[in-house]
């Protein structure tokens, strides 16, 4: 249980996505987010088998991957910017003293 987890490159969040070809594979605007590029590829393949449950499984799992990964960059995001706020209040508090 748990453990022995790869890294996998592939599954990495992008910043920077190209609007013209979300727009071209026609994403909804809620999917456009860092793994859209992992997204357009993973419905190229649902479309291209019928939707079939034993098929695209890689694709699905890279884009499930960087899903997971994006979450844990906005849970450290948040971490660090909590890190500053309460530095700013101390700071604050000691300079009121």
């Amino acid at each position: 249980m748990g453990g022995g987890h790869h890294y996998n490159p592939e599954a990495e969040p992008k910043l920077e996505q190209d609007a013209k070809a979300m727009a071209d594979a026609k994403l909804p605007l809620a999917y456009r987010d860092t793994c859209a590029h992992l997204l357009m590829d993973l419905n190229k393949c649902r479309r291209a088998t019928w939707w079939s449950p034993n098929k695209c499984g890689h694709e699905r799992h890279t884009f499930e991957e960087c899903e997971y990964n994006a979450y844990l960059q906005r849970c450290e995001a948040k971490v660090q910017e909590n890190k500053v706020l309460d530095a700013r209040k101390a700071a604050a508090a000691a300079a009121d003293n």
